[in-house]
């Protein structure tokens, strides 16, 4: 059985080049941010065509190594967002865009220098294949079960109403004849059927102008599902009238699409993931990620998932790995890569002993074999593999 962390020291270019194609489901990518002022690759076309000319191969390998269901995500911020977006589109495709996600790693803001107080960076979500892709953009987080707020005598699970209608004007007795028909319902017992019983009165779908529209259900589905729907009078803007709703039913494991906002007191913060980086090895990082916005990523993917993610940095992409694994007994398997770039001189990683950004990565997945197991391996690499 493969261990949950492996990580491989070296160049990610290099270490990349080895990887089989379609051997990864999920890539996650946190790149040196360029600044502007601080970017190691600037050259004479200016810092933002070196950052560019830096990433387009490594991209160009991730997208190789990718299995056809599989997804990549970028974090990055408002410095090279818009040329990073443009770098995706050409590596894998417009077609293949999913999102552009705004995280809320810094609910404060940033305090230093001129202008905003920026407290959000990006995620930039793209498909190998958009119509092969697994990505299930939704979670079971942000369900509210105040959201559904209905019962039933004798049925444990609540319900909120939704109308049968379609509410979209898009379609109409014009665009979709087939379900503009009358329905039968009784608002005192709230039976809907297909045809006439006693005590009901028949029902044609209308928009909130009075405007003929469509259900969303056909007669068939109506027959077969009566317990999933509900005749109800409603106030409108010509007085009362009759309305079927459908029961959305509040099911164990229900999820609920993803918002391209995602929130700190949802998924963490900058400062919750240096604590929980001080928890495992030391405040050792400047500006780690927090496991929680990459375990609301793993979790639009398989529970056994193989996760890539190149610039390792502190590691907390494999620490995320192990606590989803934990949580659900998943068989998610993750492959760091990390170059051994010495630390800043004085930095408290230095003062702790570890002399490389590649010795932190190690540090935590080692750290979080020993508290949630899964295994750990560390492997230099040599020309020609990984």
């Amino acid at each position: 059985m493969s261990v949950a962390n492996r990580l491989v020291v070296g160049d990610n270019l290099a270490v990349l080049a080895t990887l089989p194609e379609a051997s990864v489901d999920l890539a996650y990518l946190d790149p040196p941010y360029n600044t502007g002022n601080d970017f190691a690759y600037a050259d004479s076309y200016g810092p933002h065509a070196a950052w560019t000319a830096m990433m387009r191969p490594r991209l160009v390998e991730v997208r190789r190594t990718l299995a056809p269901g599989g997804a990549v995500a970028v974090s990055i911020d408002d410095h090279e967002v818009a040329h990073l977006r443009l770098l995706l589109d050409e590596v894998f495709g417009e077609a293949c865009f999913l999102a552009q996600v705004v995280v809320n790693l810094n609910p404060k803001g940033r305090q230093l220098g001129r202008g905003f107080a920026t407290s959000h960076e990006y995620l930039l979500v793209y498909a190998r294949d958009a119509r092969a892709c697994v990505l299930d953009a939704s979670t079971t987080d942000t369900v509210d079960p105040a959201d559904f707020p209905h019962e039933d005598p004798g049925e444990p699970r609540s319900y909120r109403r939704l109308p049968l209608r379609n509410t979209n004007k898009k379609f109409n007795p014009v665009t979709a004849p087939t379900l503009h028909y009358p329905l039968w319902g009784d608002p005192a017992s709230g039976e809907v059927r297909s045809s006439a019983f006693d005590g009901a009165l028949e029902i044609r779908p209308v928009f909130g102008d009075g405007t003929p529209a469509v259900w969303r259900w056909s007669a068939p589905r109506v027959d077969a599902r009566p317990g999933d729907l509900l005749c109800r009078e409603v106030r409108g803007r010509d007085g009362v009238r009759v309305d079927v709703f459908q029961k959305d039913w509040l099911e164990p494991g229900r999820r609920k699409k993803l918002r391209t906002i995602w929130l700190a007191e949802e998924v963490g913060s900058t400062d919750t993931a240096v604590a929980e980086l001080k928890a495992l090895v030391g405040h050792v990082f400047e500006s780690p990620k927090p496991t929680g916005l990459l375990r609301r990523l793993l979790a639009t993917m398989p529970s056994d998932a193989r996760v890539l993610d190149p610039f390792a940095g502190s590691g907390t992409t494999g620490h995320a790995v192990a606590l989803a694994n934990a949580a659900d007994g998943g068989t998610r398997t993750c492959l760091s890569i990390d170059v051994a770039t010495p630390v800043r001189p004085g930095s408290n990683a230095e003062l702790a002993g570890l002399a490389t950004v590649a010795d932190v990565t190690a540090a935590r997945l080692r750290a979080v074999d020993a508290l949630l197991g899964g295994g750990f391996e560390l492997e230099a690499h040599v020309q020609g593999r990984a």
